[in-house]
């Protein structure tokens, strides 16, 4: 990620008792959520600022079968990976969390889940792969994407992680994911990516929810304390930041234990974006379609003569919905290539779009299909 890194949920029960009673429900969460599917609401978001640079480094995905030279990547990437410690005010929660350096100055990128502990008024402070403890500022968080900046002042130059393009990774593609699992820093594991483009909802502040849009899956072994921590290709680059998993719940529906093989982080090419405008402004925008609408249940399609889609309910004037010329009582059947069978394909679209995308939109009126294109506002 290094220089051009100038860009972002609960893969960790993370650290201490109370931050490993808050992660244990969120690993539940995933499960039902997961299974549960999305409600009705109402899609846009703020957008506008500046993105990162587009991957320049790290491009190569390493080898198509097999699995990573660990040794190598080890010794390459651990340099740039640290322990986090965020300690509450009044020592009333922490966390321990995982993260990677990003600029040579100083600039880590973490969870926001990983940071959360400390957010009012508490301490945070940084364990590089030496040893060696500082204290780390809080520059940005955002909670849509569960990512957070923290910052470092240095003696000299950090060593930094390479980023990878994150849409040339495969399935079956050899990984390794490094960080601090149950606080032990500098722990390494290897796996494969699983599976590509996951909406993952996890829970996010304030008891609301978020989704990790478009995860990968990997079965490497990640554990609580592992969020943050980077998920890289056999050259040692970053193609993701490990940030939820999924684990069994017991006969009570409460989940425990630790990975199940199937763990999920934030795809780098989002984060580069997500990091780069919380680096640059302090917080990350998002792009915004303008329109309400509502899953249509099955019992109901015949009435709307679809099999699926999602029911607009309203269209913001003047918005970009309104503009593609979308009205309330239209049904939403595809969304850029995807079917609209749920919430997240429109979650999907506003968490990893930028302002001005173009997303083909395909609908029926009156019984008649329809297709136009929606350019996404910024608010």
């Amino acid at each position: 990620m290094g220089d051009d890194m100038s860009d972002s949920r609960s893969e960790g029960r993370i650290g201490r008792s109370a931050r490993k009673r808050w992660i244990i429900v969120a690993v539940a969460c995933v499960i039902v959520a997961l299974l549960a599917g999305f409600g009705a609401g109402f899609l846009g978001g703020r957008a506008a600022g500046t993105s990162g640079p587009s991957p320049s480094k790290g491009t190569a995905v390493g080898s198509p079968s097999g699995s990573c030279n660990a040794v190598t990547v080890a010794n390459e990437v651990l340099p740039t990976i640290v322990t986090i410690h965020a300690d509450a005010a009044g020592g009333s929660a922490a966390g321990v969390g995982s993260g990677e350096i990003v600029r040579k100055d100083g600039y880590i990128v973490t969870n926001n889940h990983v940071i959360f502990p400390a957010v009012d008024g508490g301490s945070l402070s940084v364990v590089y792969s030496s040893g060696e403890q500082v204290p780390a500022t809080l520059v940005g968080r955002d909670p849509k994407s569960d990512l957070a900046v923290l910052k470092v002042k240095p003696d000299a130059a950090l060593p930094v992680i390479d980023l990878a393009n994150s849409d040339r990774v495969a399935v079956g593609q050899p990984v390794v994911a490094l960080g601090a699992p149950l606080g032990l820093s500098s722990t390494v594991t290897a796996g494969i990516v699983s599976a590509l483009d996951r909406d993952v909802p996890v829970p996010s502040d304030n008891d609301t929810t978020t989704v990790l849009a478009g995860a990968l899956q990997t079965d490497a072994a990640i554990n609580p304390g592992n969020s943050g921590g980077a998920l890289v290709d056999c050259s040692g680059a970053l193609v993701g930041v490990n940030t939820a998993i999924a684990t069994v719940p017991n006969a009570e529906g409460t989940a425990g234990g630790g990975s199940v093989g199937i763990g999920f982080a934030v795809p780098s090419n989002l984060a580069n974006r997500i990091v780069g405008q919380l680096i640059d402004n302090g917080k990350a925008t998002y792009p915004y379609v303008g329109v309400q609408v509502a899953p249509i249940p099955p019992t109901s399609a015949d009435r709307f003569e679809v099999d699926e889609g999602l029911y607009v309910v309203a269209v913001s004037e003047g918005g970009p919905a309104a503009a593609a010329g979308l009205r309330p009582g239209d049904v939403i059947t595809r969304i850029d290539g995807r079917s609209a069978t749920d919430m997240s394909v429109l979650t999907r679209v506003t968490l990893t779009k930028k302002p001005g995308a173009v997303v083909a939109v395909t609908y029926v009126r009156d019984g008649t299909q329809h297709m136009t294109r929606v350019t996404l506002g910024a608010q």
